[in-house]
């Protein structure tokens, strides 16, 4: 096995392979940290790193795997590369902003704290844009981060870093934030897994816990590895009153879509969709056809008022708000992008803003609801265009999809309206790749809840597609 097919495998097959002394969380560690070495100068998803820290880490995983008693945590010896966004207990996180550059946080985030508390090793940090902002990941703090299958283009954002460092090999597990799709962007964008759980299902800390369009999840390079995490991350935390106390048994092995009803979408009856996105989103769902489900394109009857009402809750929450705080002191630090939306922000009334969204989301469940109450889910493209840019302005007032005015920010992805209907779950996977050579995607969306059915949908998709990043074929030249 190369340096680079270590790179490339799954936690479970890592995970398998340092169970049977076979692999060590060493070897594997040397060999990312070299990879980040000689990739990351043309990408640029790296903010801090860990690596002799975690080298240390690494020793003591192991030798867990050595123990005759007690045995290795759940996720011993696995790389983590943790989004700038997310409190690590005596690290810095900037969160894209030169205001925060040398912030140290005294805790860790819950999901963090869970998934360190499990074996799992942070090596390094991801690089996101400014507050969150943007779905492109540029910032003045830490430059451009560029689209490992095209450097012209970006990765998507927020969590654009985790989802570059993964389609590099520079991590085996990363985490992400999602607040208008920031897990399921960069997925799509990077050929990567993402999941955003409903909300409350992963803890998260204050103030993010208390938005209601905000989930923190798993980014992965498979199915597999996504509800490896999950089931880590989730359930109650006593410094989260949103988190659920239910649990949710999540299937682990792909097993057969006979019967299974899938309601289909290309374009939210309002979306310009790219021909590229178009053609691979009609060939994944041909493929979950071919394996036996029962699929129907259906009508939802959205219109681009849901564009517009999205962002009346950014706007309002402390998301958006916080744009207007820092500039009144800290302004001469922040990005373009960040003080525009601080402007705009500032000619809206706060508690307008609220009611428009909560009626918008109320009105799309209207259509959305009985749609899902006939299906098991719904399948969609996760974006619209294969990527933007990587200097993209999300203020462009002549951006265009098909030769269509679009807004900069909103207009070419397809994520925020479920971060809009928050408690359906939805599983990004990969649908192939655009004539540009940056990957495409697919999101699988459940009912309110069920989360179980998404990843049972994920896992069959994923082994009929014979999975990804598994030959140099699916892999960037880097």
């Amino acid at each position: 096995m190369t340096d680079d097919d270590l790179c490339y495998l799954t936690a479970k097959e890592a995970l398998k392979l340092f169970r049977a002394r076979k692999l060590s969380p060493v070897e594997l560690l040397t060999a990312q940290i070299a990879r980040s070495e000689a990739v990351n100068p043309a990408i640029n998803c790296i903010t801090d790193r860990y690596f002799e820290e975690a080298l240390e880490q690494a020793k003591l995983a192991e030798a867990a795997y050595g123990k005759r008693n007690g045995g290795p945590r759940p996720l011993e010896g696995l790389t983590l590369a943790v989004k700038d966004a997310q409190r690590v207990k005596g690290k810095r996180t900037t969160h894209g902003s030169l205001i925060f550059i040398d912030n140290i946080d005294d805790h860790s985030d819950p999901m963090i704290e869970r998934l360190s508390a499990a074996g799992a090793i942070i090596h390094m940090r991801t690089t996101t844009p400014e507050f969150c902002l943007s779905g492109a990941c540029h910032s003045r703090a830490w430059g451009t981060t560029h689209n490992p299958f095209n450097i012209d283009f970006g990765p998507g954002g927020s969590s654009g870093g985790s989802g570059a460092a993964l389609a590099c090999g520079l991590t085996t597990l990363a985490t992400g934030t999602d607040i208008g799709g920031s897990i399921r962007i960069p997925s799509s964008a990077c050929g990567t897994v993402g999941f955003k759980p409903p909300h409350g299902r992963n803890p998260d800390g204050a103030p993010n816990c208390f938005d209601r369009y905000n989930h923190c999840g798993p980014m992965t390079r498979s199915v597999g590895d996504a509800g490896l995490m999950q089931g880590i991350i989730a359930g109650p935390h006593p410094l989260d009153h949103d988190s659920l106390r239910d649990t949710v048994e999540l299937p682990e092995r792909a097993g057969s879509l006979r019967g299974v009803k899938i309601a289909t979408s290309v374009d939210f009856d309002y979306v310009q969709v790219d021909p590229d996105v178009r053609r691979n989103t009609l060939k994944a769902i041909e493929l979950f056809r071919s394996l036996g489900a029962e699929v129907t394109e259906v009508k939802l009857g959205w219109t681009s008022d849901v564009d517009a009402n999205a962002l009346h809750w950014y706007n309002a929450m402390d998301f958006g708000r916080q744009t207007v705080w820092w500039k009144k002191t800290h302004g001469h630090l922040m990005t373009d992008y960040a003080l525009k939306m601080a402007d705009a922000i500032e000619k809206t009334t706060q508690i307008d803003d609220v009611h428009k969204a909560w009626a918008q989301s109320h009105r799309m469940y209207q259509t959305l609801g009985p749609v899902l109450a006939a299906h098991h889910v719904l399948i969609c493209p996760t974006l619209n265009l294969p990527a933007v840019h990587a200097d993209h302005d999300p203020w462009d007032p002549d951006f265009k999809v098909n030769g269509v005015k679009a807004d900069g920010e909103y207009g070419w992805v397809m994520t925020h309206q479920f971060n809009m209907l928050h408690n359906c779950p939805v599983m990004a996977v990969p649908s192939g790749f655009a004539q540009s050579g940056v990957p495409t995607g697919i999101q699988i969306v459940g009912r309110t809840f069920d989360d179980a059915t998404v990843f049972k949908a994920a896992l069959a998709y994923e082994k009929a597609a014979g999975g990804w990043f598994t030959g140099k074929k699916g892999r960037p030249r880097l």
